[in-house]
């Protein structure tokens, strides 16, 4: 070919030749540039599968516009040639550029974000590469990494009425394995269906033999090197990369599980994990600090309603297990997480990156309760200990002890304090406790109905038992979230949660818990920040395996000071205790959209809707970022999701009228405001929720009546309006920002 012209493409020289053609520099004659032209053999043109597989490269490639992806500018046939015109790429092929002992980290890691930025693109698009390897993926001069070869590319159309994914399956007959063999994913390689999670597999294996050198998978023949990806592991990469960052090791692990489910979820997710390691979640800490997870024990009782008490067994297990300091726990909302779901036990602890797992069976009757306990090592699924406890109710307080004693033991945890018992009570009324259990179950459904079951069943426990101190935190928090979500005013409510807990401490002044919410209180409600810093301080140093505690000093007491680095890193450290939590989640995508409201925390909002849809507090934290990022109609969609998981939330009605009357959308946003201000007239809603609603309109006068009347009634979201005033559209407004109530209300607060 070289020296023909085709068309006005003048073929220069051969670049490269591979199972779908051949690709040759050419000259555009009419606008004088330099491209590629990717040709299919003469002998393959009748050959209707091979022809319509490369139209549908160009089709699929051509719907992307990215830097790290090589552009398409035509496709053409010629003298009975079809060809595609490409961008040429000047550079080497990633494949011709690691050297044998791998690239140095970090160009390895530049490259492979680029990479990964442009598989975003292309999932986004519906696109899946399906050969991805060195060979597919240019490196210019500069450094660009360009991704090519979308031959093989398989499209995904999104949107059916359902909600579902509708897949456009190519005509290629079943079972037909497709890619090169030594970058395939198990599920390619078995010839079955594919998802994204398939170039996330190949992702890995690319990035794997950057980093050291070596194809993770490489036998003699492609049979063999299939039979490997299938049923063999690589070699550790840490072997092979010695000094290799233990974060980076652990995602290109997470890449490389054979089971989809296993891996990352999506290519958001590899890329954000790349950016920011400590991010993904924890680590197997094998060879450290002992990890466990205790997941939800099973109910075998007859009546259903006991299960409240199988639930707060392992609970409880799990809070006087966090107390040790020399054991690594999972906390309560990722271990529930798994609760009714029917998966493997290694699945849960490679998920909650733990290297063990507790799980049981709790029978009930009458007055006699049996107990079943085993403990299971992740690094083969095989039991460690075991054991059934059949005792009387009275002893569960004993049982408790015993599994907890039994797991120190056979993990040889190095206590912090070897002298201290496990579980540090009195003698509780035992009825006293199964309301307190009860009422703990309740409170963990959030909702109206559950949280006024409750409250309820806390001062039962009080009136059976009033110096058993676990109820009076139970109603400090009861009380604390009907003033932060809107449920009361706050002036009628907090007063009664700073009482509860104040009556909690000084009946157990080890009670961790109890530091935490009257910190809590003592920030947001009664603005004393130094007392809150104190007692949150103090929480982490009875309890600092609780990520409850690092949360919420990080978001009520960092965070409103506007020192959000050290909130950032509260929360990571909640996160990695709690990998699982949604609210953990989306509360650290906000946290980046503070300190850059650009596409990544749009990305970091995008994974935890993926992985949490229905979760409305996420959705409206989403669509703050989302509008943030001038994204306004993700962020409508978003909250109107939102509004059909939770009908008539006030939230998320206010931060739909700010979204609208940003894009002045006046006809949209009239109806939802009247709605809001309906809603007001029949119940409190908080005034500064009703201020982001104003404040979107751009009528500020409105916003400050409304937020001097939040910090009068020690509304605890009023402050994010003032300090994060990109929270409701008002960063550059200079209306906002110059007004001379602001100051005002900030002193108020004591945050001026």
């Amino acid at each position: 070919m070289v020296g023909r012209t085709l068309s006005h493409y003048e073929i220069l020289e051969l670049l490269g030749a591979g199972g779908m053609g051949e690709v040759y520099k050419a000259r555009d004659t009419r606008l004088g540039r330099e491209v590629a032209l990717k040709i299919l053999p003469a002998d393959k043109v009748a050959d209707p599968e091979r022809r319509q597989r490369f139209l549908r490269e160009a089709r699929a490639a051509s719907l992307l516009n990215h830097p790290n992806i090589v552009t398409i500018h035509d496709i053409a046939e010629a003298d009975g040639v079809h060809f595609i015109v490409m961008e040429y790429v000047p550079g080497r092929t990633l494949a011709d550029t690691i050297p044998p002992g791998g690239l140095v980290e970090d160009k390895g890691i530049g490259y492979a974000r680029q990479v990964a930025a442009a598989l975003v693109k292309a999932h986004a698009a519906g696109i899946i590469h399906r050969d991805l390897k060195p060979a597919n993926i240019m490196i210019t001069g500069e450094g660009v990494v360009k991704v090519l070869d979308f031959g093989l590319a398989k499209l995904e159309e999104r949107g059916a009425p359902d909600g579902s994914r509708a897949t456009l399956t190519s005509p290629t007959e079943a079972g037909a394995i497709l890619g090169t063999a030594c970058y395939m994913s198990p599920e390619q390689a078995a010839g079955r269906p594919i998802d994204a999670r398939s170039d996330i597999f190949s992702f890995g294996l690319v990035l794997y033999e950057m980093l050291c050198g070596r194809r993770a998978f490489s036998a003699d023949t492609g049979v063999a090197t299939l039979a490997a990806i299938l049923h063999l592991e690589p070699r550790p990469l840490g072997e092979l990369a010695p000094g290799l960052a233990d974060a980076l090791e652990r995602i290109v692990a997470r890449c490389l599980r054979k089971d989809p489910a296993a891996r990352l979820q999506s290519m958001l997710e590899v890329r954000d994990a790349l950016e920011d390691p400590a991010s993904m979640g924890p680590a197997v800490t094998s060879g450290k600090i002992p990890s466990i997870a205790v997941l939800p024990f099973a109910n075998l009782s007859a009546d259903k309603e006991n299960e409240y008490f199988s639930d707060g067994l392992a609970e409880e297990i799990i809070n006087a297990l966090a107390r040790l300091g020399g054991l690594k726990v999972t906390a309560r909302t990722s271990a529930f997480a798994f609760k009714g779901r029917n998966e493997d036990i290694r699945r849960i602890g490679e998920a909650l990156g733990v290297a063990h797992i507790l799980e049981g069976g709790v029978r009930r009757a009458v007055s006699r309760v049996r107990v079943t306990a085993e403990l299971v090592s992740m690094a083969d699924g095989c039991p460690l200990w075991s054991e059934r406890y059949d005792r009387e109710m009275t002893d569960i307080f004993a049982i408790q002890d015993e599994i907890s004693q039994a797991i120190v033991e056979v993990l040889k945890v190095k206590l912090i304090r070897p002298d201290q018992p496990i579980l540090r009570r009195r003698a509780v009324n035992i009825e006293a406790y199964h309301a307190y259990l009860e009422g703990r179950y309740h409170f963990n459904q959030f909702t109206v109905a559950g949280l006024t079951r409750a409250r309820d069943l806390y001062q039962r426990a009080i009136e059976l038992d009033a110096g058993f101190p676990l109820p009076h935190v139970g109603l400090a928090e009861f009380y604390y979230y009907l003033g932060q979500f809107s449920y009361a005013r706050p002036r009628e409510v907090m007063p009664k949660a700073l009482e509860s807990a104040e009556r909690a401490i000084e009946l157990d002044p080890a009670a961790a818990e109890a530091y935490t919410i009257r910190g809590v209180i003592r920030s947001l409600y009664e603005y004393d920040w130094a007392a809150a810093r104190r007692d949150f301080d103090r929480a982490i140093e009875l309890n600092p395996a609780s990520p409850l505690v690092h949360y919420r000093r990080g978001m009520s007491c960092f965070r409103p000071l506007g020192r959000v680095e050290e909130a950032v890193r509260d929360v990571r450290r909640a996160f990695e205790l709690d990998p699982l939590s949604p609210l953990l989640r989306f509360v650290e995508a906000y946290l980046r959209f503070l300190t850059d409201p650009g596409e990544r925390a749009a990305s970091r909002a995008r994974t935890a809707l993926e992985l949490f849809p229905d979760y409305w507090l996420g959705c409206w934290i989403s669509g703050i970022i989302f509008s943030g990022h001038g994204a306004y109609e993700e962020a409508e969609a978003v909250l109107q999701h939102g509004l059909r998981v939770a009908p008539a939330n006030t939230w998320l009605l206010a931060m739909l009228v700010n979204v609208y009357g940003r894009q002045r959308k006046a006809a949209l946003a009239t109806p939802v405001l009247r709605q809001l201000e309906e809603l007001a007239a029949k119940h409190y809603v908080a005034p500064s929720v009703i201020a982001l609603a104003y404040a979107g309109l751009g009528d500020i006068d409105a916003t400050y009546r409304f937020l001097e009347q939040a910090a009068d009634e020690r509304d605890t979201v009023a402050f994010a309006i003032l300090r994060e005033p990109s929270l409701a559209g008002l960063g550059t407004d200079a209306r906002f920002l110059d007004h001379p109530r602001r100051q005002m209300i900030l002193r108020k607060m004591n945050m001026a």
